[in-house]
């Protein structure tokens, strides 16, 4: 499955390739709330077919209505980008279904050969990130490259858009936990790639979408050369399989390296590291290991969750505080349960006999 952005640029650029008039809709700007964020992109077809959003439905009915019944020219004259603003009034915001006082910006760009959404595309399958600048007067398009995460810029004449490698995540081994996390990343957009070298682990492991590797996990990770737009999970509790991928990725910009284990054994292999390998302490401290939120799972697909909701908070850029993560939270849950053991009953138990 794809993400989002590449779902939308693929789409438009087939129906282009198919000599298939196609409008590409950016949300600009917002004011108050908005249903999506600057960036968000939606295309349209001339026959009013959609992909993509930048309301959540009202917007795109309009839109949809307008060209179906005056083409796409009704709302780009002479072929040239246009801008259109909904959401300015009461009325208008009940009309589209904005939040009260929601204001959305929209800029509507016919795609023609200078659009250069190939070329985008093919750049994000490269995994580079790049910066879209769109002359909105003249319709000229120029791609530079630029960071994954940027914010949208617009200044009323130039729409600036960011597009990056879609994120990946790259497993190490082929089990259960892989099986579930795959399933997740997937449906979140992710590119999925499992290692496992052994062929007993992997005999069975069949998954469409994914990805999967014979390789020696040390081996594939120094291929691969992990990006900032990439995770890195060792799931074999195996040190010969978990410690030199991690002991690569962790000196990649990999956004995210983790691994699962007890607090004890994650323990034992941050000593390992930091004594036989040539790590710095601040390149441990990028280690997420044991790796997950702490939600008190117990089955592969609830471990697979917590990993997940932590991976996706990373990417995001969120800064999660201590007692969320697996071995803070279960310290304190212990810490709390000892403390209570400790305290005196009080003097109904005993009569009770409680």
């Amino acid at each position: 499955m794809e993400d989002l952005d590449t779902l939308v640029l693929r789409t438009a650029a087939g129906w282009q390739a198919a000599g298939q008039p196609a409008l590409l809709v950016t949300v600009a700007r917002t004011w108050g709330s908005s249903p999506r964020p600057p960036g968000s992109l939606m295309a349209i077809s001339g026959r009013g077919e959609t992909v993509g959003s930048v309301s959540g439905g009202c917007i795109e009915d309009d839109l949809i209505l307008r060209i179906r019944e005056q083409g796409i020219a009704s709302v780009c004259e002479q072929g040239r980008p246009a801008v259109l603003r909904y959401g300015i009034s009461a009325d208008q915001a009940h009309r589209f279904g904005l939040p009260c006082g929601g204001t959305v910006e929209l800029v509507l760009e016919p795609l023609q050969a200078q659009s250069q959404v190939p070329e985008l595309l093919a750049a994000c399958a490269a995994r580079h990130s790049t910066e879209r600048c769109l002359d909105v007067r003249s319709g000229a398009v120029t791609l530079r490259p630029g960071r994954a995460d940027g914010v949208p810029r617009w200044d009323g004449e130039t729409l600036v858009n960011h597009f990056g490698p879609r994120a990946r995540l790259v497993l190490i081994g082929a089990g259960d936990l892989s099986r579930f996390m795959s399933e997740m990343a997937l449906s979140l957009g992710f590119e999925v790639m499992v290692c496992d070298p052994r062929p007993e682990q992997r005999a069975s492991w069949t998954l469409p979408g994914v990805h999967v590797s014979h390789e020696m996990p040390d081996d594939l990770i120094q291929r691969l050369r992990p990006d900032a737009r990439t995770a890195v999970v060792a799931l074999t509790h195996d040190p010969k399989l978990d410690d030199l991928a991690l002991i690569d990725a962790l000196q990649s910009p990999a956004f995210y390296v983790g691994a699962i284990g007890s607090r004890r054994n994650a323990q034992q292999r941050r000593q390992r590291l930091l004594e036989h390998f040539d790590l710095s302490p601040a390149q441990m401290e990028a280690l997420r290991s044991p790796a997950g939120l702490y939600i008190g799972s117990k089955t592969p697909a609830e471990i697979a969750l917590s990993i997940m909701a932590e991976i996706v908070a990373r990417k995001n850029g969120i800064a999660l505080p201590p007692q969320v993560q697996v071995a803070e939270a279960k310290g304190l849950e212990e810490a709390v349960a000892d403390a209570d053991a400790d305290a005196p009953l009080p003097q109904d138990a005993l009569v009770c006999g409680r």
